[in-house]
Parts: C-alpha cells; structure tokens; sequence
C-alpha cells in the first residue's frame, strides 16, 4: 500500500488511538502527522497490508506515550488552570464558548477576538460569506442559549 493510500486508509484510526492516550484533538492529530513521516522514512517493507497496519498502531501508541512524557505536555496548563485566572463571567463564558461544535467556534473565534471580517473568515476557512454568516449568527445565538441569556441579532 503506498503512502497516500495508507493516509486515508488508516489516518481515522490512528488519530483516534493517539486520542485515547492525550486526550486532545489537535495533539492526536499532530501525532497521526508524525506517524506517517516515520512511515515514509521507514526503509523496510512490510509482509502485509495487516503488518503495516500493526506498525503505524504501535508508532502511534509510541508517539502518543513519548508526547505525554514530554516536557512541553508536563508543563502545558490545563484549560481548568486557566479558567481559575478569569473572573467567573469569563470563565463561564469561556466554557459555554468551548461547548460549541467547531464550525461554529471557529468564525466566532476570528470575528469576535481577532477581528476578521466575514469575507476574511469565509477565504481563510474556504467557505461562502453566506455560510460564514449563517454560523456566525448560529454561534451567537447557542451561546447565548448556553448562557441563559436571549439572543439579540
């Protein structure tokens, strides 16, 4: 199998193992991204499509072992740390924000904090400006329903 093959045949489950052990999306993620770049370094073959399938399972339970080892990940805060800095509106607000799914964060993260326009957000996620729209207005009112707060357009 090559590489590209093995990338979307196999990159689901290997995202998901390195999940279990760090328990972050974007760390699995990475950890599926090194997986790969030690398979396209690895200079002996496989017996079989089941044996290759075993060693990126194993890659990636190393990988995933070796992050939370890791000084970074030792000492990398934890969003409860952070929350106890914040006064308690913003910490509720920050974890009603953190409740909602990722197409919604995401255009409400970069119109409200980082100031991006609905055309800038729309090129950057590749999106129409409608559908931008649609999430941005989507995303106020959940939070405002996660907040126990009416939602004003």
């Amino acid at each position: 199998m090559d590489l590209s093959q093995c990338v979307e045949a196999y990159t689901d489950m290997i995202v998901r193992t390195a999940f279990t052990y760090v328990q972050n999306r974007a760390d699995a993620q990475d950890i599926a991204q090194e997986v790969f770049l030690a398979l396209l370094l690895n200079k002996k073959p496989f017996e079989s499509d089941e044996h290759q399938k075993a060693w990126l399972l194993r890659v990636a339970i190393n990988k995933s072992k070796n992050h939370l080892r890791s000084h970074w990940f030792r000492k990398k805060v934890p969003l409860t740390e952070e929350l106890s800095e914040l006064s308690s509106e913003q910490s509720e607000i920050l974890e009603a924000f953190m409740q909602l799914p990722e197409k919604y964060r995401t255009p409400l993260h970069l119109h409200a904090y980082v100031g991006y326009s609905i055309k800038e957000i729309a090129g950057l996620l590749g999106k129409k400006e409608s559908t931008i729209g649609t999430r941005l207005s989507r995303a106020k009112e959940r939070l405002g329903a996660l907040l126990g707060e009416e939602y004003v357009p």
